[in-house]
């Protein structure tokens, strides 16, 4: 057996005894863990009030979460350890009133942040809307 042959079934072999991720497990946990645990009841509480827009669909990521309709019209995740980022899809220049235009060629528009659940306000809330409208 070739040294190619052999490194393939040791990589089968230890994906093996790896124990299978559960089905059942909260995405977010993964996301808030450790110092950045104390931004999940903001991002908790973004998601409460956007739910009241009507249905979208969730797409967890690696270290933020999608929010899409027929296409994406947030993202939510930890910037630092203090701070939740939000960006959005908008063409809007309402938009602009409370978040920041960012480069072209980025996930987002615009993006914001914020580090408390005081800052969950009506202005933010209506800046999401127009990216939630827009997004179908």
């Amino acid at each position: 057996m070739g040294h190619g042959d052999a490194n393939t079934i040791a990589h089968v072999a230890k994906a093996a005894d790896a124990p299978a991720p559960v089905a059942d497990a909260d995405p977010l946990d993964a996301i808030y863990t450790g110092p950045k645990a104390g931004l999940r009841p903001i991002h908790e509480a973004l998601v409460a009030r956007i739910d009241a827009f009507g249905s979208y669909e969730t797409a967890p990521k690696k270290g933020y979460v999608s929010l899409r309709r027929k296409k994406q019209f947030a993202m939510i995740g930890p910037a630092t350890k203090s701070e939740v980022e939000i960006g959005v899809n908008a063409k809007d220049e309402r938009v602009a009133a409370v978040f920041t235009r960012v480069p072209p060629g980025g996930m987002c528009q615009f993006k914001t942040r914020i580090a408390s659940v005081e800052a969950v306000d009506d202005a933010l809330l209506a800046a999401i809307r127009i990216a939630y409208d827009e997004a179908g």
